[in-house]
């Protein structure tokens, strides 16, 4: 197992990529925080790991707010004094054009993409820097590197951000031991994008998933 002794902590870790995020790290012997703004969805996560024999604990906390994003770095350093992987996978997924997005549909997007991204790093980096290493891991999307169509705006921007964030992250902290990387999934067969698809009205899209099938539920 090879990160036996290591602390992960997952955002957004109750569904989707989150949730398989989780489960991948206590397979591989970390102890792993699962974080999730729906605390019950963050209670089953945790226990299945549990149930499989690994160690996990669930937190039901909102990344947009600066005091969550501390609450969380505080829980895991409360718990096992050291945080070694830190996930930002929250998002807030909006499907909305330039001409429909509204004030509120930004400050939702934002605090949540952009936002709880900062948030959480600023207060987990501290503790990284204590143990002189660390690797942060930032979920983006295909869509923060090529703008797609169809009332994307709001979500391609905030993923743009999120790659460029990395880009800062990786410079402003190799000089203390910590990694900075950012994935760019594509389209992942998740509930939150069946959700989605069936809010586009689009259900036929469901029957078109291929390879991400086994890789999500």
């Amino acid at each position: 197992m090879r990160l036996q002794g290591k602390v992960a902590v997952v955002t957004g870790g109750g569904s989707g990529i989150g949730h398989h995020t989780c489960l991948q790290f206590a397979r591989e012997g970390a102890r792993v925080l699962v974080v999730d703004i729906l605390g019950e969805k963050a209670k089953r996560i945790a226990k299945e790991i549990t149930d499989e024999g690994g160690i996990a604990e669930a937190l039901g906390e909102d990344v947009s707010s600066e005091e969550g994003a501390k609450n969380i770095a505080s829980r895991a350093d409360n718990l096992w004094h050291r945080i070694d992987v830190l996930v930002n996978n929250a998002a807030s997924f909006h499907h909305k054009s330039t001409e429909e997005a509204t004030k509120a549909d930004w400050e939702t997007v934002l605090k949540v993409n952009v936002l709880g991204t900062s948030f959480c790093t600023k207060y987990a980096v501290p503790i990284m820097k204590r143990q002189k290493s660390g690797s942060i891991i930032n979920v983006a999307s295909i869509n923060g590197l090529v703008a797609t169509s169809g009332g994307w705006m709001i979500y391609n921007a905030t993923k743009a951000a999120i790659v460029n964030m990395s880009k800062s992250m990786a410079i402003d902290y190799a000089p203390s031991g910590i990694r900075a990387n950012c994935v760019c999934p594509g389209m992942i067969h998740t509930p939150a994008m069946e959700t989605l698809l069936t809010q586009m009205g689009r259900p036929e899209r469901k029957q078109k998933w291929t390879f991400w099938d086994r890789v999500a539920c």
